[in-house]
């Protein structure tokens, strides 16, 4: 078993599923998400990009650009979150705006999670 695999994989799952309960928490008020999915979100995700960069192959590059769209994204629901809660201007166009990123977010890591899976069923042949 390696070892180093199986921690890039445990972060790439858990990056994702931490995603998902964030998305899931809903669009009709910004009290359903919770701010600490999403920096907990953020977190995992960054450590599943730091993962990623030490791959050379062609799998681990586009594996690494998957990991950073929801970097980029997932911050910048934190961003928009942050800046919203300072002017006191949080709506619902803004926390739809927060969910959305986190669903573009979402859906890079499960593309991840797939190309993960798929590289791995590759490897055992």
């Amino acid at each position: 078993m390696n070892l180093e695999k199986v921690r890039a994989g445990f972060f790439i799952i858990l990056a994702m599923t931490l995603n998902f309960g964030f998305f899931y928490g809903g669009m009709s008020s910004i009290a359903h998400p919770n701010q600490y999915e999403l920096f907990a979100a953020i977190v995992v995700n960054l450590i599943a990009t730091t993962l990623k960069l030490g791959d050379r192959t062609q799998m681990g590059s586009v594996l690494l650009a998957t990991s950073l769209v929801a970097d980029i994204q997932l911050i910048a629901a934190a961003t928009i979150w942050t800046i919203a809660a300072y002017t006191n201007s949080i709506d619902a166009g803004i926390s739809s705006v927060i969910i959305s990123l986190s669903g573009g977010a979402l859906l890079a890591n499960i593309t991840s999670v797939i190309l993960y899976i798929g590289d791995t069923i590759k490897s055992k042949r």
